[in-house]
């Protein structure tokens, strides 16, 4: 699944032109400058955090593909499935819709038990779009190592905190494999290509949260880290 940022942004495109990232000195004066360098840094956390709403981290680390096989292990229809996102923004949690993506679920489901998403950050960021994450390269073009191809449901809307699959613009519709994105707008207005994980179920705030990010125009990539520290599935 690499290459989504071209295909969104065509898509982005299309519906905006519809409309119209010991020297000798003294022990007392080492430590007193030690206090201020450390007041100093605090008060640069804090100040970052008033901005962002998020804590400030180092960037996610830049890691080669994956070399994951393909799951084959199957997630049970009548059990509830909740993929729980830690990031340093706060933690979102979304619903893995089984019964109507079960191959795109059971995929994601494994991605997270294997540790795959953990340190991983959100790499683009639309205002009004989407956000997006699991890249391990963190450029929009890296993947797990493999893919999973799954018809998103024929009556699929991108509306706010749907979650669903990246894929490259020449890629059938439905193929998958680790960056995944969360609609932030009403109606991102996407045709049903995108491969369906599920919905938010909790922490919209975050998700505003990382949304409101600033980004670089250029890139659509944040200028200060939002990272997950940790993805996990609950089950019930």
């Amino acid at each position: 699944m690499r290459r989504l940022l071209p295909a969104l942004l065509l898509v982005l495109a299309l519906a905006l032109a519809a409309c119209g990232d010991d020297d000798g000195g003294g022990s007392s004066d080492s430590a007193a400058t030690g206090t201020e360098t450390s007041a100093e840094t605090t008060s640069g956390d804090e100040a970052a955090e008033a901005e962002t709403g998020c804590k400030e981290v180092p960037p996610a680390e830049a890691r080669a593909d994956g070399d994951l096989k393909k799951p084959t292990e199957k997630l049970d229809a009548s059990k509830t499935y909740t993929a729980v996102i830690e990031t340093n923004c706060g933690t979102i949690e979304f619903e893995l819709d089984v019964k109507r993506a079960p191959k795109t679920a059971a995929s994601f489901a494994y991605l997270a038990r294997e540790g795959f998403f953990d340190g991983l950050g959100f790499h683009r960021i639309v205002p009004g779009f989407v956000i997006q994450g699991g890249d391990p390269l963190g450029t929009g073009m890296g993947g797990a190592g493999y893919q999973v191809e799954e018809a998103p449901p024929e009556d699929l809307r991108y509306e706010r905190g749907v979650v669903a699959m990246a894929k490259g613009g020449a890629e059938p519709a439905g193929t998958s494999g680790s960056q995944f994105f969360i609609v932030t707008g009403d109606d991102a207005g996407l045709p049903p290509d995108y491969a369906l994980v599920g919905k938010v179920t909790k922490g919209d705030d975050v998700v505003d949260t990382i949304a409101s990010v600033p980004t670089d125009p250029s890139t659509e990539q944040p200028t200060a880290p939002v990272v997950m520290s940790k993805v996990t599935i609950r089950e019930s």
